[in-house]
């Protein structure tokens, strides 16, 4: 079967439109920097996990249908992995996981008319020695993917998105504890949800106690100075609950 270029180009937008479309509604993630490491933050449904560990200092969160999800977590732990039994742990980067093996297998994905794109949008984080040099990297279904330093968020819809990163810019340029950064990571959350769906509610409290009736946060830390053999570490509910809506 041939195609001409405008039968290629139609069918990336076609693609692309359909990415979109399933994406928009998809519950958002949100990554900040603070003193104790780097909280990743959503609210999911059911059992269906969306933040993950990748190696030592790196971390995998993100939005889309749950098999992709897992597709990408494999193929960030598996290369992750084979980087650090061929050089050494300290080589291990977020900067390589995705744009060596994550950017160019989502690129050919998308790219060829005869497959299926991955419907899935990912935030990656690699927490440093300080908040300054803590990394967020965004990576889109097409294998485009942008780094952000602080702060870093993946949302349904380009609006979306933005608004997360207005409600986090001035606030991601402290160093706040833990409790404090999650609870803007959670107003950030729930600004991207409302602008996503259109919602009417204006008050971010309001749009996180309706999603939590059907929905869970989930959140994560991922430790700067740990005796633990894991940095990751999934917030328990009573941790929680000093920093959700009553």
């Amino acid at each position: 079967m041939a195609f001409t270029p405008y039968d290629w180009q139609q069918t990336l937008r076609q693609k692309a439109d359909y990415v979109e479309d399933r994406l928009r509604e998809g519950s958002p993630v949100v990554g900040l920097s603070c003193h104790e490491g780097i909280v990743l933050v959503t609210v999911r449904r059911a059992q269906q996990q969306k933040i993950f560990e990748i190696y030592d200092r790196l971390a995998f969160a993100g939005l889309g249908n749950q098999s992709d999800l897992e597709t990408i977590r494999q193929i960030a732990v598996d290369f992750a992995h084979a980087e650090g039994f061929a050089r050494s742990p300290q080589d291990v980067s977020i900067q390589r996981v995705v744009g060596v093996a994550l950017s160019p297998a989502m690129k050919r994905s998308f790219s060829d008319p005869l497959r299926l794109p991955l419907v899935a949008r990912g935030l990656f984080a690699q927490v440093g020695d300080t908040p300054d040099s803590d990394l967020f990297y965004l990576l889109n279904y097409d294998g485009e993917f942008s780094l952000a330093h602080r702060c870093g968020v993946a949302a349904g819809t380009e609006g979306a998105r933005e608004a997360m990163e207005r409600a986090l810019s001035t606030f991601a340029q402290k160093t706040p504890k833990r409790d404090a950064a999650l609870k803007k990571a959670l107003e950030a959350w729930a600004v991207g949800r409302r602008e996503a769906l259109a919602a009417t509610e204006s008050d971010w409290h309001a749009v996180l106690s309706e999603a939590l009736e059907t929905g869970t946060v989930e959140a994560a830390l991922l430790e700067r100075d740990s005796r633990r053999e894991r940095r990751l570490r999934f917030l328990s509910p009573e941790e929680l609950k000093p920093c959700l809506p009553d």
